[in-house]
């Protein structure tokens, strides 16, 4: 008897980890490791603390929601007696609002204080409790009951002292906390988010509606969509202008020819404009990143075209709502459409699609000026612009006096908490030096410098020095008996051969043989690595990866936010570093090290800033990357500037580094390889010990991709002077044969290069093939397969 397709089979759902189900009831919150939470309970509730990465203790404090005297009892911890109540440094200087080595989470800083004076906690407390203590695993959780209200304060703290030495490997790591209220109050949305600051007024926007508000020149907007995926029309007009007569409001074409993008973000382009090319509103913060500056905010024809005459529409609420201010009416009104998630096909058509945005997402303006603004709830439930369904939005209205950072979401999977942009520790000294910064996977780093630029920088780098900010590297630490094994599992290189003091590049590929990250690892000595990638995702992977292969005695524990670093490349980057890191007898100096091997020492002396330094680096010469804690980092700057200024060194932005990595022929992820490609088609196959590790993961499969190749990437002479770059179609006559990965305007050669993944028929040397402009068709530009690296092809510079 046959089985129809599905019988007997659960049914599959569309999966949505972007957008949590929301359970009234329960709240989830992420510790910070060294950050702090502090959160009312009542009586029946229950809070889950879980150890996401392992080796991460909790402290706890309690007070009586009443009387704040503190009240361990209230958690049941008051029983564990010295096992589990002892003296806190930690949670005491979370108390006074000044927590241990903070720097690197201002915002959170921010919330903290604003809780504590919200709370009115005392300043301190004799003894605190310490669960999650000792060899914890990843999802290890304790659970406790509320026996009565109590206001709790946790704690993620690190044992060893706040800062972590570059050499140490006990950083401190998040947590989740999950907390279950026993009496449910019922909810129709999801619960905002806590106020950022101090609040002058707020407003809730109910669905399907809009309001008109008023704010004041150096106040804050933030539109919130409650519950995810809602959009919101705004409009802001000139109040100064309306008062006498004139409608100044946020125009969208000149919005985009004055920034040269399609709608602003934090950072440089950043502001909204009226016509007559004035700045009303600058975007400080977006969690969303995902908006539409071309549609009109939805109209009544828009329906009635559609077959809904009489649906409530955008327009009309904003006629209704502005016209206590004077505002004409208009049958559609220019709108910033925020939330909205439209693009532009291949046809020129404007589609449309679910939003981005998840619950709690939300924009931060600045008021410009004096401003009349209307925010709307869009109603439209005809088609995917709200997911088919309206919800709320919320707004809310800050006070000039506030301070907020500038900053975009990172996150590192769809269904993880949004992390705002970081400066990192070296950003004091590199701020003072430019303005030009963008936000790189989660962090402020400069794009060029002033009185330089990206051509004196990058000649610096080849003929001097240059010293850049490389700190969102991601740093995991790789612990425990396992760690070998884990990472031999992992990587392509054959770990197993690494000794102390050694680095190695690698790959990690999934098990269809595309690659996951590249990176590099580093051994601390037995049982003790570090892997360096480029990715967040890195971390993730090895756990999973651990935990699927059964491996109990390893721990994979984030380390970034405790560990920026430097980079100095240059043919004198050795005599600078000379001049300033001290090493101990037991360790290689400075211009002892070995290319991919890696000292211990401090700046100047014994008494000195603690620092790693590795001989790697990423623009094909010469070069050093120097680690420390980022409360550390604008010492080392400063001693690294100091002695490099005299030998002509340069501060060094992404716009040179690309030029040098470009010339060097080393890859960049989203670029040379993704998840599609392997380390062969991706140019580095050097890193795959096919003979020396046979365990890791894809191996099989880049076995036969090897043998079987389609695509290789190769180095490609352009004839002629205009810019390639990525994405850039490849052909031989009709056909495309290849895309540009990466190219450049090479100064050292003087000639036009590229990268270039190509169908390996067209692969050989000399080949001819056409790079595609304009539509790929009507203008190609001649060029030629080279060998790479285009620049020191033997790599002698860095190995000198």
């Amino acid at each position: 008897m046959g089985i129809m397709a599905g019988e007997g089979t659960a049914r599959k759902r569309v999966v949505e980890p972007g957008l949590p189900r929301w359970d009234p009831g329960t709240e989830h919150y992420r510790l910070a490791g060294l950050g702090a939470l502090i959160l009312r309970l009542e009586a029946g509730d229950r809070i889950d603390i879980i150890d996401r990465e392992g080796r991460q203790a909790c402290e706890l404090a309690a007070f009586h929601s009443d009387t704040l005297q503190p009240d361990l009892a209230a958690l049941g911890l008051a029983a564990l007696g010295s096992r589990g109540s002892a003296p806190s440094p930690g949670i005491n200087a979370v108390l006074g609002g000044r927590p241990p080595d903070f720097g690197f989470l201002a915002d959170e800083l921010v919330q903290l204080r604003h809780q504590l004076a919200h709370w009115r906690v005392p300043k301190g407390v004799d003894a605190a409790a310490h669960v999650l203590e000792g060899d914890t695993r990843a999802g290890d959780k304790v659970s406790l009951t509320a026996a009565r209200a109590a206001i709790v304060v946790l704690h993620a703290p690190r044992h060893a002292g706040a800062a972590m030495r570059p050499e140490e490997q006990n950083p401190a790591t998040d947590l989740s906390v999950i907390v279950r209220r026993a009496v449910v109050v019922p909810q129709s949305a999801p619960p905002l988010p806590a106020p950022l600051g101090d609040l002058v007024a707020e407003y809730r926007v109910d669905k399907c509606t809009a309001l008109s508000y008023e704010v004041k020149e150096g106040q804050f907007i933030q539109i919130i969509d409650v519950a995810g995926r809602q959009c919101s029309d705004f409009v802001a007009f000139d109040a100064r202008q309306l008062q006498n007569g004139r409608e100044r409001g946020i125009d969208m074409t000149t919005t985009r020819t004055m920034l040269g993008a399609i709608y602003p973000g934090p950072g440089l382009a950043s502001k909204f404009f009226d016509m007559d090319m004035q700045a009303l509103t600058e975007v400080v913060r977006d969690t969303c990143g995902r908006h539409d500056t071309f549609g009109l905010a939805c109209t009544p024809r828009f329906y009635e075209d559609a077959g809904y005459p009489g649906h409530p529409s955008c327009s009309e609420n904003f006629n209704i709502a502005l016209e206590r201010f004077g505002l004409e009416t208009r049958r559609g009104w220019q709108a910033v459409n925020l939330f909205y998630n439209t693009g532009v096909n291949a046809a020129n058509a404007i589609f449309l699609d679910d939003p981005w945005s998840r619950p709690g997402d939300y924009v931060l303006m600045k008021a410009l000026k004096d401003l009349v603004c209307g925010s709307s709830a869009c109603p439209d439930d005809i088609d995917a612009t709200n997911a088919w369904n309206p919800t709320d939005i919320h707004v809310r209205i800050y006070d000039a006096k506030n301070e907020f950072s500038r900053a975009m979401a990172y996150r590192m999977t769809a269904e993880s908490e949004p992390i705002l942009t970081r400066e990192t520790g070296f950003h004091p000294r590199t701020s003072a030096l430019t303005r030009n910064f963008t936000e790189y996977r989660g962090f402020w780093l400069p794009n060029r410098f002033n009185n330089a630029g990206p051509t004196a920088e990058y000649w610096a780098c080849r003929e001097a020095a240059a010293v850049m900010d490389l700190s969102p590297l991601r740093k995991f630490e790789v612990l425990g008996a396992d760690a070998e094994d884990l990472l031999q599992i992992a990587c392509t290189r054959n770990i197993r051969k690494l000794a102390d003091g050694q680095v190695v590049y690698t790959a990690m590929c999934y098990e269809h043989g595309g690659m996951v990250d590249d990176g590099t690892v580093f051994r601390l000595g037995p049982d003790r690595y570090r892997w360096i990638g480029g990715d967040e995702f890195g971390g993730k992977w090895l756990r999973d990866l651990a935990e699927k292969r059964g491996l109990r005695q390893v721990w994979v524990k984030s380390a970034t936010d405790q560990l920026h670093n430097i980079a100095l490349q240059g043919p004198r980057s050795r005599e600078i570093l000379k001049e300033i890191i001290w090493t101990p007898p037991a360790r290689p100096r400075v211009d002892e090290i070995d290319w991919f091997h890696f000292t211990v020492g401090r700046i100047g002396d014994y008494n000195g800033v603690a620092v790693l330094v590795s001989r790697t680096g990423y623009s094909g010469e010469l070069g050093y990357e120097i680690f420390c804690h980022p409360r550390d980092a604008p010492a080392l700057w400063d001693a690294v500037w100091q002695a490099g200024q005299p030998k002509g060194m340069l501060p060094l932005g992404l716009e040179a580094l690309d030029i040098l990595r470009i010339e060097a022929g080393l890859v960049f992820a989203n670029y040379e390889f993704n998840d599609q490609t392997d380390p062969f088609e991706a140019g580095i196959g050097f890193t795959v010990a096919l003979k020396g590790n046979e365990e890791f993961v894809g191996r099989d499969a880049i076995l036969r991709r090897k043998e079987h190749p389609q695509r290789t990437l190769v180095g490609l002479e352009i004839e002629a002077k205009q810019a390639v770059g990525h994405g850039d179609c490849v052909h031989v006559g009709r056909a495309q044969v290849g895309v540009i990965t990466s190219g450049c305007i090479s100064p050292a050669l003087g000639k036009n290069i590229a990268l270039c993944r190509m169908d390996v028929t067209y692969a050989a040397l000399g080949n001819e093939v056409e790079i595609g402009k304009i539509d790929g068709q009507q203008k190609r530009l001649p060029a030629r397969v080279v060998r790479f690296p285009f620049y020191d092809p033997e790599k002698l510079k860095p190995r000198s």
